[in-house]
């Protein structure tokens, strides 16, 4: 009888024995297993033939569900590594990697692929006979070229076009086994590629040389000097081996315009992988993955765990995002396991951006990562020109300042677009009684609510809660209510009465909710239907507006006083990208900041050196203060309904930390937002100037914690390398 251990999503950091009368299972294969009075799915990760336990307890595990490991022994090892270092339940890290289709139980095996076709009496129609039908006629039209697969006809014809034709006999529904061999490489055609300026060719070779062997590129580039193309040029040589990308893009809103850049290039098919798609659709990408029936696969944080049967080159772009790292469950950074994987798998990894993270830039500097820069812009585009706004005893019209709008008259006038951009989405961010002052608080996270006219709403961005605008105030009962700052709903009808001549187009996580929305409203920008572009940090993230020349940031003094110490770090990432959206093509682009701190060193610094100075001058900054990328960090969270127990367990976990050698404690003090969806937050920081004791006193102290009364009375958790201290 063999003992098989199996990992289960159970947040215990352990593995549970099973008893099982056949020979021993391999190591990845998923099984059902009791757990309780549950049925659970896991994943077998040792086998043994003796237990800890007593043997005649241990209970017999139900089904084999798969005849093969799901998991390549790559992965299996990332996998152990990720519970290893983020001390986190190997249970959870497991079920994090797979597909949620395969948490559920789906088959591993790929599915008959599923046609709508023409019936014999649907080859004979006449299309006429459907002319008051123009989708029924289109489809049946183009089902009469080739059959039609059934997902691209519900998305291109809809789902009453397809029933009415099945009820009329015109098309039926037919199964294709799928093809075991891959294709893509007979199908792979390089179009026509612009000349690489010498930079690029640089960087190109320097990639090209390490095609078979691990190493780790930091691409530094400049908004517009054409990082893409280099990953294009690199990216071909891999095709040509028959061996495999992946591609990470730090949002959804990227994926497109991406996916359609490297189709057009290659001629394949490209797997996408992203949180907008269903559980059965990111199942399929990651088996054709797993079988090399895809050349490249691009997709979000997620998509690191995608097996490839042929690996040849991993991409991290726009390294430096935050999007990258976890903030809840397995709290782990795509970007640092990307570094492990292309290490385990012997393949070259490029790191790009124009606004490099510090501690990547860091292992640049240091020698850890190969340092490729590309200093100018491609093409005859010129970089955007910067400058501060003093708005001080300005008046300001929905946000914006006088001079700002008449300079925006003028670029609008050219048959220029400009962009605008607010990192606050809604109408305003609070609702205040202009008689006693009283302000709309939600209960739950003690913070105002956000004015949304539109929807006639109060709502938190927080927690979710919602409430109807109110008509009186709740303290004074007066019906003077006035809102309070700017969001992008206020901006949008502000721009909208003052520019009546021209078209604008908001672009938040409001506006852009619903499948194919924003891609829907990029297609329009650049088809220039619009000449005012407003938006959040969506607007920021590597799109290529060509006739935008002006971009107006309303209010960056927030950032300039925040509690965290990445604060400035994230503004000048988000300010040297937003000045990249301007003058990307032949016209010269400007970029304006507007602040009530005109001569703040930071803004001054980046205006007039570029990020790469401010980054070498923050990572001065950082060493002097002891702070990463030159220390190492942990964070202990802790919420609960009272704040008292939330402090009394971290205060537990600080004594046992506070005689261990070479790590320091900072807390328990209250989190950045100490109150949310009605639970105080604590934190505990760790921090040691080396990682392997950080590491250590975590691995031999977390038991422990875990034993400690109060952790199952609140919700805790450990972040190693954190990003976010709200």
């Amino acid at each position: 009888m063999v003992i098989i251990r199996v990992a289960l999503p159970i947040p215990k950091r352990q593995l549970f024995d099973y008893r099982f009368d056949g020979k021993a299972l391999d190591i990845g294969v998923r099984v059902a297993v009791p757990f309780g009075p549950r049925k659970l799915i896991g994943v077998v990760w040792e086998t043994s033939d003796q237990s800890v336990w007593d043997i005649s307890k241990l209970k017999f595990i139900e089904a084999v569900l798969d005849d093969s490991p799901i998991f390549d022994p790559i992965l299996i090892k990332l996998c152990s590594w990720l519970a290893q270092y983020y001390k986190h339940p190997i249970g959870d890290v497991v079920q994090t990697a797979m597909p949620v289709a395969l948490r559920k139980g789906e088959s591993s095996q790929e599915k008959p692929i599923e046609f709508w076709t023409l019936s014999h009496q649907g080859q004979t129609t006449d299309l006429s006979s459907l002319s008051r039908a123009p989708k029924q006629r289109a489809l049946l039209e183009a089902l009469q070229k080739q059959d039609c697969l059934k997902s691209k006809a519900k998305s291109e014809f809809g789902a009453a076009a397809i029933k009415a034709l099945v009820e009329k006999a015109l098309v039926e529904s037919i199964s294709k086994q799928v093809s075991q061999e891959p294709t893509w490489q007979q199908n792979l055609v390089v179009r026509d590629k612009p000349k690489a300026n010498v930079e690029q060719a640089i960087a190109i070779s320097c990639i090209e040389a390490k095609l078979d062997q691990y190493g780790c590129f930091l691409l530094d580039g400049i908004t517009g000097s054409g990082k893409t193309e280099v990953y294009l040029q690199a990216i071909e040589q891999v095709l040509k081996q028959g061996k495999q990308v992946l591609i990470l893009v730090p949002e959804i809103g990227l994926t497109p315009q991406t996916v359609h850049r490297f189709k057009y290039r290659f001629g394949i098919e490209v797997g996408v992988l992203h949180s907008g798609l269903n559980n059965n659709e990111r199942l399929q990408v990651w088996q054709q993955s797993a079988s090399a029936k895809l050349g490249i696969i691009i997709g979000t944080r997620s998509a690191i765990f995608t097996p490839m049967l042929k690996p040849g080159l991993l991409i991290v772009d726009e390294e430096h995002d935050s999007s990258y790292k976890q903030q809840d469950g397995l709290r782990y950074h795509a970007r640092d396991l990307a570094v492990i994987r292309a290490r385990e798998e012997n393949i070259p990894l490029v790191l790009g951006s124009a606004t490099p993270a510090l501690e990547t830039l860091n292992n640049a500097l240091s020698g850890k990562y190969q340092h490729l820069k590309l200093q100018q812009r491609a093409g005859n585009a010129s970089l955007a020109t910067q400058h501060v706004f003093d708005i001080r005893q300005q008046p300001l019209k929905f946000g914006v300042a006088q001079g700002m709008l008449e300079r925006m008259s003028q670029h609008l006038q050219q048959g220029s677009q400009v962009m605008l951009f607010i990192n606050r989405r809604g109408y305003a961010p609070a609702l205040m009684c202009h008689q006693c002052g009283f302000v709309e608080h939600c209960k739950h996270c003690d913070k105002p609510y956000t004015v949304h006219k539109q929807l006639y709403k109060l709502q938190c961005h927080h927690c979710g809660s919602a409430k109807p605008i109110p008509k009186t105030c709740q303290q004074c009962h007066s019906h003077e209510l006035v809102s309070m700052g700017v969001g992008t709903e206020q901006l949008e009808q502000g721009l909208a009465e003052y520019f009546p001549q021209y078209s604008s187009i908001r672009i938040d996580s409001d506006s852009a909710r619903g499948k194919n929305k924003l891609d829907k409203m990029l297609n329009s920008i650049n088809n220039n239907e619009h000449q005012i572009l407003i938006g959040t940090q969506i607007l920021s993230k590597g799109h290529h507006f060509p006739n935008v020349t002006l971009v107006l940031i309303l209010d960056v003094d927030g950032a300039l006083f925040s509690a965290d110490y990445r604060a400035a770090e994230h503004l000048a990432q988000l300010i040297t990208q937003l000045a990249g959206r301007a003058g990307r093509a032949e016209k010269p682009g400007e970029m304006w900041l507007q602040t009530h701190d005109p001569g703040h060193p930071l803004l001054q610094d980046l205006i007039n050196n570029g990020y790469s100075h401010f980054a070498q001058y923050a990572l001065l900054e950082r060493q002097h203060a002891n702070l990463p990328p030159h220390s190492f960090q942990a964070l202990f969270k802790a919420q609960a309904l009272s704040a008292r127990d939330a402090f009394d367990f971290l205060q537990q976990i600080a004594q046992l930390f506070s005689h261990v050698d070479g790590v320091s404690c900072l807390g328990p003090i209250p989190a950045l937002m100490e109150k949310r969806q009605g639970h105080f937050r604590m934190q505990l920081l760790l921090q040691s100037a080396q990682r392997s004791s950080l590491q250590k006193a975590i691995g031999q102290q977390i038991q422990q914690i875990e034993s400690f009364q109060l952790a199952n009375k609140i919700r805790w958790s450990l972040d190693i390398d954190p990003q976010d201290f709200t």
